[in-house]
């Protein structure tokens, strides 16, 4: 785990001296993001079971954000940016769910429905940056008429990150429901229901 720690350090630092730089730097840079990448799968190898799948989901998880930020310094945008946030929130949940291997029954299905509302959340939270940034250019380029149709794609964009996040909080208490029998099952549910709105 130390090497890991150690091959994120030098995968964020070449990604830090990144703004600014040239084709040939970027290319550097990437190299030295997948030299590290193979130094911390190797370090995985003596490794068993689901610890090395972990360490495996992690090792490539950071090697995919560090390329995704990359990418975002040398050709800066939004795209580039929201392309950023997957990468991390897709490397999350892949080390998330290896993790849940390791419970069993319904925790593991709970553990796994946890995870994968934190991914629903960070993509969410991706498209809400995305296009928040894209009405505000929007409305800088253009009139007020432009500002308010902004103001309203923004709102648009947070409601529907709102509704992706609270489905998600659903899903992952009406899970933990199933761990119930009887009346405790029923008024679980219920009570699910009741706080996300759901008839």
């Amino acid at each position: 785990m130390s090497v890991i720690a150690a091959a994120v350090g030098l995968a964020f630092s070449a990604v830090a001296i990144a703004h600014g730089m040239t084709k040939v730097q970027y290319k550097a840079a990437k190299e030295n993001i997948e030299a590290d990448y193979k130094s911390a799968k190797a370090a995985c190898e003596p490794l068993l079971a689901n610890a090395k799948d972990i360490c495996i989901a992690q090792a490539q998880g950071t090697e995919q954000v560090a390329i995704a930020d990359l990418k975002a310094k040398y050709k800066p945008g939004a795209a580039a940016r929201y392309d950023a946030r997957i990468a991390r929130a897709e490397a999350e949940h892949s080390v998330a769910v290896e993790k849940c291997d390791e419970k069993a029954g319904n925790d593991k299905d709970v553990c796994n429905k946890q995870a994968d509302a934190a991914q629903t959340t960070a993509k969410a939270d991706a498209k809400a940056h995305k296009e928040t940034a894209a009405a505000n250019k929007m409305a800088k380029d253009k009139s007020a008429a432009a500002r308010a149709q902004a103001d309203s794609e923004i709102a648009d964009a947070r409601k529907d990150a709102a509704t992706r996040k609270g489905d998600a909080e659903y899903a992952v208490a009406i899970e933990k429901c199933d761990a119930l029998a009887g009346d405790a099952k029923n008024l679980c549910v219920s009570d699910a229901k009741t706080r996300r709105g759901k008839s």
